[in-house]
């Protein structure tokens, strides 16, 4: 087993971004994975007490089907975050910075439109960086694997390609069985240089339903993943217990 390929997601509900390498840190994710978000007006997200909410407090994928449309790149070294609209509209800026922050709140609250929520006291959307703190969908950082076999298996049992992006995986995992990797639970994975323990199997959400390039939904692979296989998981999320460098390439071992 092996790494096909290696993702990240700079902003959540964004642009998947295909990593040659990742340095990894233990009790983290992915550098810069969900490192930024738009938290909707009515958001319970706090950035001074910034505790894990739900997706559903932040623009995403699974509310706002028409961000699929979106093609977005963050650059660290540069600090320049750019986003590409369908029309061909393009903007820059530092999300690091509150001046930059705020030029990506207004433009992303106007590409929402309607689907854009203010509070009670009328309080609006806002682009969010908070050091050291990562806005994926689980309460601690980790990295999220899918098996290409258990992918490979769901395709042959709905007779359609599903894309593997649907799915917003870190790693792919090439050369496995189907569903291999669902008897790893609470087992330590080799990579690299890495070690990480395999925590839980993820449930899919309607997320999973839009198109990554049509920004339509037009699939329900939570309902055939029901359907077929008798639940709605596709992949693992694992823990980091040993840092170090992976790439794409590198062998998956089961410790």
């Amino acid at each position: 087993m092996h790494i096909e390929s290696l993702y990240r997601y700079p902003v959540k509900g964004l642009t998947p971004e295909p990593l040659n390498r990742a340095l990894l840190t233990p009790g983290r994710c992915i550098p810069w994975d969900r490192a930024f978000a738009l938290s909707q007006g009515d958001s319970a997200f706090d950035p001074e007490n910034p505790a894990w909410v739900p997706k559903t407090n932040f623009m995403c994928l699974v509310r706002n089907t028409a961000i699929a449309g979106l093609k977005t790149k963050f650059d660290e070294a540069a600090q320049c975050f750019s986003i590409t609209t369908p029309e061909g509209e393009i903007l820059s800026a530092d999300p690091l910075t509150e001046t930059g922050r705020q030029v990506l709140t207004d433009f992303l609250t106007t590409y929402l439109g309607r689907e854009a929520r203010y509070g009670k006291q009328s309080e609006a959307p806002q682009f969010h960086y908070v050091k050291d703190h990562s806005f994926c969908d689980h309460r601690t950082q980790v990295i999220s694997l899918i098996g290409l076999g258990s992918l490979g298996a769901l395709e042959q049992a709905v007779g359609a390609e599903r894309d593997k992006r649907r799915f917003r995986a870190n790693i792919y995992i090439g050369g496995i069985e189907p569903w291999t990797e669902f008897g790893w639970l609470g087992k330590t994975l080799a990579i690299g240089e890495t070690t990480m323990v395999v925590q839980e199997r993820i449930d899919r959400c309607m997320a999973t339903a839009v198109n990554p390039d049509t920004a339509i939904r037009d699939a329900n692979p939570v309902q055939e993943l029901r359907d077929n296989f008798g639940h709605v998981d596709l992949g693992i999320f694992a823990e980091v217990l040993t840092g170090g460098e992976i790439r794409p390439g590198d062998e998956i071992r089961v410790v």
